[in-house]
């Protein structure tokens, strides 16, 4: 893979942009500080956040004592490392950047400016994530982008169905990871495959790991791939083997029942305006007699406060299907696209509560943003 070209200072490299710079000041004076993390990162957040997958579009290199680095794929792993170094680690804070980013994409180049928000420890979530959403809207006036399509789910929602439907771990896990990766509606008739169609050359394994949960399963699977002297198999990580065989030996226990498949395609129907999104899955929850009360109320709430802050809410639309196929979202997601223009978003982001803790902070600590896409601003900006 070629490396891409010498990286820039990160606000040189975006000074030919002045509409660039003028939304980054108004950014700061909204309260979000300036941040600068270096351009050569650990590339272990990535991998472990991402999965390997994305190690082939990474720029990559070692160090003297071995340590893997990467030139930054993205902000927000880099702005969160270094608010978790910072003094102010734990307390509500927030950060707008502005700079060159690295990453393989195939027949576009592979360095290219982003800028963001990403904001930390704030407890008043539906009002924080309205206030991302309102910024957002903002960077493309600046651009005077005014058609524009706006786009939201809430994975924490699914999240709520999923524990409320009362499966087995491995199922629980399975349905997420598909959800996560914008596969699980066209892979749910899969979820009622007949045992008789699981793979035979395992048997021992599934048997040894009938009713285990994840732990258990991942002592088996690296015991197994240390004696036999592997680290992989076909690319794919111990978690990911272990994951696999515990559902392959659930899959040999039963199906996922029918009604209950029924139910999640039901929910992942809903596509409509927020408001009537509320009406429908209170009317779904109350057929199914399942407590979403909680998940439904922070929907409800949030577009509350998108009204307050003046977002024409008429302009959303909430999929409960929608997601940005990143794993460590954990509530409010979207985008910003405009209109007729494809699926490439202009600014996207969310909710990502849990990824400090992934990251080292010893408590939980709450956390949501949105990068934006500098080229495709200019691009599509009646000023460009």
């Amino acid at each position: 893979m070629t490396p891409p070209a010498a990286a820039k200072d990160p606000v040189a490299a975006t000074s030919s942009s002045a509409q660039a710079e003028a939304l980054l000041s108004s950014f700061a004076r909204a309260g979000y500080a300036l941040a600068r993390p270096p351009i050569l990162q650990p590339a272990e957040p990535f991998l472990d956040l991402s999965g390997e997958d994305i190690r082939k579009n990474l720029y990559l290199t070692t160090d003297a004592t071995g340590e893997e680095l990467c030139l930054r794929p993205d902000l927000t792993i880099p702005v969160a490392r270094d608010y978790l170094a910072s003094p102010v680690a734990g307390q509500p804070a927030g950060f707008c950047y502005l700079g060159p980013v690295f990453r393989f994409r195939s027949g576009k180049p592979s360095e290219f400016n982003q800028a963001g928000i990403e904001s930390f420890g704030r407890q008043d979530r539906a009002a924080a994530d309205a206030e991302m959403l309102a910024l957002g809207l903002q960077a493309l006036a600046a651009f005077g982008i005014d058609d524009i399509e706006i786009r939201t789910g809430d994975v924490a929602l699914f999240l709520a169905l999923i524990d409320a439907l009362d499966l087995a771990p491995v199922w629980k896990r399975r349905l997420v990871r598909d959800f996560n990766r914008k596969i699980l509606a066209q892979d749910l008739s899969s979820l009622t495959v007949n045992p008789s169609t699981v793979a035979k050359d395992y048997e021992g394994v599934l048997a040894a790991l009938a009713g285990s949960d994840r732990k258990a399963a991942l002592a088996l699977v690296t015991d197994l791939m240390s004696i036999a002297g592997a680290t992989n198999v076909g690319g794919r990580t111990v978690g990911e083997i272990a994951d696999r065989f515990l559902e392959q030996s659930t899959l040999k226990g039963g199906m996922l029942p029918r009604e209950k498949i029924t139910l999640i395609e039901d929910y992942l129907a809903i596509n409509c305006h927020p408001d009537d999104a509320v009406a429908q899955l209170r009317a779904l929850a109350a057929k199914a007699r399942l407590d979403l009360s909680s998940a439904i109320d922070q929907l409800e709430s949030r577009t509350g406060f998108m009204a307050a802050r003046g977002i024409d809410t008429s302009l959303i639309k909430f999929s409960t299907s929608f997601g940005r196929g990143l794993d460590y979202y954990t509530g409010f997601e979207f985008e910003l696209h405009r209109k007729n223009n494809g699926d490439m978003p202009l600014v996207g982001g969310g909710r990502y509560d849990n990824l400090l803790t992934r990251l080292g902070a010893r408590e939980p600590i709450p956390a949501v943003g949105f990068s934006i896409w500098i080229e495709a601003l200019v691009k599509n900006g009646s000023a460009s």
